[in-house]
């Protein structure tokens, strides 16, 4: 009889390094559906709840609370504890915890909690741009969310939208020399600077931007840095 139904899980050896989770304990661990992040660069929601946050003990404890509809995504109530949470994400608890997932202290992604007056508001990257018919732009991001719009926007840019309905730019921050910057991977993830320079690719070379912080500047592919304000962040991402 052939296999029905998706693995939920997947060997402790093979999931992301900066999973929040002990190696050595038991086989196996949950694992990140496909969704609206890279598995590689996304925890499954239920990890997030046990291991990381630790409002739940067991996952049987995550389902229930899951089940209840006591979880908000970007302003969606998820019941899957496999659904990928990743990069800006807003988590809201039902017990009126906030939190967003950024980089920090070199891990790619950790919870910090955030004010009531953040949790509706997320900053995403713009990853993609394409003209549609009625000389609009629909503009892909980092998240998989989609947005169609008649501003005039550049990819690698940055821009604030309101949840849960992504229906609007609240803001938008240029890629650009001056902007302050947010490392999202790499030895230096969750380090804010400023961008110093910015070098158009090359055959051999991609697109890099010259970021400064803590005395200190590195050169960095684009795809590692975030804009995330133009003299200081416009909201909590460290």
């Amino acid at each position: 009889m052939g296999k029905k139904g998706r693995d939920t899980r997947i060997k402790r050896q093979l999931a992301p390094t900066f999973w929040a989770i002990r190696r050595k304990e038991g086989q196996f661990v949950m694992r990140v559906d496909p969704g609206p992040h890279p598995g590689k660069r996304a925890y499954p929601l239920g990890m997030v709840l046990r291991d990381v946050l630790k409002v739940a003990s067991t996952g049987h404890e995550v389902d229930r609370i899951l089940k209840a509809g006591k979880v908000k995504v970007d302003g969606v109530i998820r019941r899957d504890p496999n659904f990928a949470i990743g990069l800006m994400d807003v988590l809201e608890l039902a017990m009126g915890q906030a939190y967003r997932m950024v980089p920090k202290n070199g891990v790619s992604l950790s919870p910090i909690a955030i004010e009531e007056a953040e949790k509706g508001l997320k900053l995403i990257k713009i990853t993609s741009k394409t003209s549609i018919r009625g000389k609009k732009i629909q503009y892909g991001f980092h998240d998989s969310k989609t947005l169609i719009s008649d501003q005039n926007l550049k990819v690698g840019d940055s821009c604030v939208v309101s949840l849960p309905a992504v229906n609007n730019i609240t803001s938008h921050i240029a890629f650009e020399k001056g902007a302050t910057a947010l490392i999202i991977t790499g030895e230096n993830a969750g380090a804010v600077g400023k961008i110093e320079d910015i070098q158009d690719g090359v055959f051999s070379l991609p697109k890099r931007a010259l970021v400064s912080f803590d005395d200190k500047a590195v050169e960095l592919p684009v795809e590692m840095v975030m804009v995330v304000g133009s003299d200081r962040p416009v909201i909590r991402v460290n």
